[in-house]
């Protein structure tokens, strides 16, 4: 089948479908880690535009909120604060660069060698088994740490299981382009459930004006938290190549040729560097998009520029951003208990698909370790300087796979 061509009107009825698919995602990031909704919409936005400006409009790709940092930015919250977080987002964005740079010079299989599936793979689970604790206790109606109940636990069930279950059932039976917006869905139900039995607090929507400039923050700099926040940036680098990957195969062009892995990599980091800057989530390439672009057939990046100048204008309505402040958190924790389960699924795929074998003791070893160190929270360092979570999982993931002998890569001996 022939890439629609869209032109005009077209184009920007179709940039505001893309939206709407990354929307509930998208949103959703923010509201867990406590950031502005406003922001991270207009922060998307721009990310997208520099994106496509990086990469000379050749990828028809959305950027938004990386759920790969979840976890990450709410320990860094709580240790640092929010701007010394954002700090540390906008070195994780020059990771991003580093990366382009290395892949620049060397060609992208350095990355591949440095990272390959037995490193990856466990990262991305610790990254959603590493959060379970707090979906749960979001389902139940508590903060993501437990430390108090905001809504009644038999309501906070009621709530957060309406919303998994009308997410589960929309993306496994929907048809069409409803099958790509399941946590959209989930949240209109929980919404709307939580609205009728009188859990939502409207008197913030009410107080809020209708237009507003977004809540930005400036960053600052504390070396503990950008030490913490750098490694974090592997997943999500692996995470970029497999999009980009996937969106080729779907378009039938290899952008790792052109414009080049360098480019997409380039254009991620100056995104998340440049939301950072201003107090936003940081940005990745959308999944969900890639599902939207392989059923609607359209290939044409403007799309995206359209997407993108949608979510910039949305981010000035300060009655939509309250209203999303607004949501109880149940609604929120039910669709994670699917969420973070989803992100340690995707690291198991990552080992299954590329037949990494654990009867190997090397592969159990650094399997094992990472998993351990990741759930069970340990912590290396003293009250100064730290490293815990997917950082320290990281860091020694890729520790153990450079310094333990692999016998498939061991020259045999001279006769």
């Amino acid at each position: 089948m022939e890439p629609i061509n869209t032109t005009g009107w077209r184009s920007a009825l179709a940039g505001s479908q893309m939206l709407f698919v990354a929307f509930g995602a998208l949103v959703l990031m923010p509201l867990i880690t406590g950031m502005d909704p406003n922001v991270a919409l207009f922060t998307a936005g721009l990310g997208t535009l520099m994106f496509q400006f990086t990469t000379q409009r050749q990828v028809p790709v959305f950027l938004a909120s990386s759920f790969a940092f979840i976890a990450p930015i709410l320990y860094s919250n709580q240790t640092w604060g929010l701007a010394a977080t954002l700090g540390g987002l906008l070195a994780a964005g020059v990771m991003y660069m580093l990366l382009s740079l290395l892949v620049h010079l060397r060609g992208p299989g350095f990355i591949r060698r440095l990272l390959p599936p037995v490193v990856v793979g466990p990262v991305i689970m610790v990254i959603g088994l590493g959060l379970a604790s707090v979906a749960v206790n979001m389902a139940m109606g508590k903060a993501g740490d437990g430390s108090a109940q905001l809504v009644d636990y038999p309501l906070a069930i009621l709530i957060s299981m309406a919303s998994l279950v009308t997410t589960i059932v929309v993306a496994v039976f929907a048809k069409g382009i409803f099958r790509l917006v399941p946590i959209l869905a989930g949240v209109a139900v929980g919404y709307t459930l939580s609205w009728i039995l009188g859990v939502v607090d409207f008197s913030a929507v009410g107080q809020a004006n209708w237009l507003a400039v977004p809540g930005f923050v400036t960053p600052e700099f504390k070396l503990a938290a950008i030490l913490f926040m750098i490694p974090v940036a592997i997943a999500p680098a692996i995470e970029h190549i497999g999009d980009v990957l996937a969106i080729g195969s779907v378009t039938g062009k290899d952008y790792i040729r052109k414009p080049g892995l360098q480019r997409t990599l380039l254009g991620d980091g100056l995104a998340t560097s440049a939301a950072a800057l201003l107090g936003g989530p940081p940005n990745t390439t959308y999944s969900e998009v890639t599902g939207a672009v392989m059923l609607t057939r359209n290939f044409n990046p403007n799309v995206m520029v359209w997407a993108a100048v949608f979510a910039m204008a949305l981010a000035f309505i300060d009655k939509f951003g309250a209203a999303l402040l607004s949501m109880p958190v149940p609604v929120m924790g039910g669709i994670l208990c699917l969420l973070f389960g989803s992100i340690a699924v995707v690291g198991m795929n990552t080992l299954i698909q590329n037949q990494v074998d654990l009867s190997r003791p090397r592969n159990l070893c650094i399997v094992s370790v990472t998993l351990v160190f990741g759930i069970g929270g340990l912590m290396i360092g003293n009250s100064d300087f730290s490293l815990q979570g997917i950082s320290l999982c990281g860091i020694v993931a890729i520790a153990l796979n450079l310094l333990l002998p692999d016998p498939d890569k061991v020259e045999p001996a001279a006769a």
